[in-house]
């Protein structure tokens, strides 16, 4: 075995009880949404199923109405990811480039609002889309978390942006580029690695809010899948735990697909700041 496939197994047995210990749950969804309804409870308890029943994705699809929360969830996260970056953008590069008054400040400012949790704010922000007549609808949550990860996204791209060489603008300038060519064609482009990271967490922390959504949304139609998956649960006089597990799974699925597109994304972004 070659001094590089030892390390290699070493590292993974040092891994080993972390990664049993995270994919422990995903492991116990698994074998719960895989079960048979009457073999949940056995005694003694065991992991593989009699029989696979795929049928319990079905019909908790159909049961829990699963459908509608997805596209509710994947339309306010993708949303407010886009909107979030639209705003986040310039103003991380106004912040990593340009010099104004209360710069410093500023960025002070950015740091104390993420020590703000959405419940102290939850009363005001009900009163403000209340106002606004966006109670029940899905633009009430784009707005709302968008405004939330926003310092957070601002922070982590003026963090990047300030890495990037200005040396690269001032030759496309020397060039003849404008200062809008200059960002789109030079700046941008070695940007996308913090593009990707920034998308990772705002899109990740919008999926798995729930707080917010129990409070700005009332029908079940526009329920979100955090919500969806509550109200199979909470306040139910039967709890089809086969149902519960598939419908959690099924959850974590659109996450770990944009996780992996970005991912990609970034490696590209790194590989291309490399060449430029």
């Amino acid at each position: 075995m070659s001094p590089r496939a030892r390390r290699s197994l070493l590292y993974w047995l040092l891994l080993s009880p972390l990664v049993a210990v995270i994919l422990f749950p995903y492991a116990v969804m698994l074998s719960t949404a895989l079960k048979p309804a009457e073999e949940i409870f056995v005694f003694p308890p065991t992991w593989l199923p009699s029989r696979a029943a795929f049928g319990n994705f079905l019909t908790m699809w159909e049961a829990a109405a699963f459908g509608p929360a997805l596209r509710n969830s994947l339309l306010v996260s993708l949303g407010s990811t886009l909107v979030c970056l639209a705003i986040a953008v310039p103003a991380a590069y106004a912040t990593a480039r340009m010099r104004f008054a209360g710069k410093g400040v500023f960025r002070q400012l950015l740091l104390v609002t993420q020590m703000l949790s959405p419940i102290v704010l939850v009363i005001g922000i009900f009163r403000l889309m209340a106002s606004l007549g966006l109670v029940d609808q899905l633009w009430s949550l784009i707005l709302t978390y968008a405004a939330f990860n926003l310092a957070f996204a601002i922070w982590m791209l003026q963090s990047y942006f300030a890495s990037i060489p200005k040396e690269l603008e001032e030759a496309a300038w020397i060039d003849g580029a404008s200062r809008r060519q200059s960002i789109v064609r030079v700046f941008l482009p070695l940007a996308m690695p913090a593009f990707a990271v920034t998308s990772i967490f705002t899109f990740v922390n919008c999926w798995n809010e729930f707080v917010l959504a129990l409070t700005l949304l009332r029908s079940a139609e526009s329920y979100t899948l955090t919500l969806k998956i509550f109200s199979m649960v909470g306040g139910a006089y039967r709890i089809d735990w086969h149902h519960v597990m598939a419908a959690t799974l099924l959850a974590t699925v659109p996450v770990a697909v944009v996780f992996a597109w970005l991912q990609r994304g970034l490696v590209r972004g790194l590989a291309l700041g490399a060449v430029k």
